[in-house]
């Protein structure tokens, strides 16, 4: 999913996707320290979707304020 289309998202659809994603990447971090994952990039690439969910988020929450 691409910033623009992040973008088009509304608050509430921001803060579900964000705890889905979340939780996503924990459980993936989880199976990583246990058995390793084919592409570990894949918990790079998670990381930074949700920084980028968190920084949209930010930046809709301060416009309304």
């Amino acid at each position: 999913m691409k910033s623009k289309e992040i973008r088009e998202l509304s608050i509430e659809e921001l803060k579900e996707r964000l705890q889905a994603e979340e939780e996503a990447y924990n459980k993936m971090l989880l199976v990583h320290a246990v058995t390793p994952l084919d592409k570990p990039s894949d918990i790079t690439a998670k990381r930074k979707f949700v920084a980028r969910l968190k920084t949209i988020l930010h930046e809709r929450i301060s416009e309304t304020n």
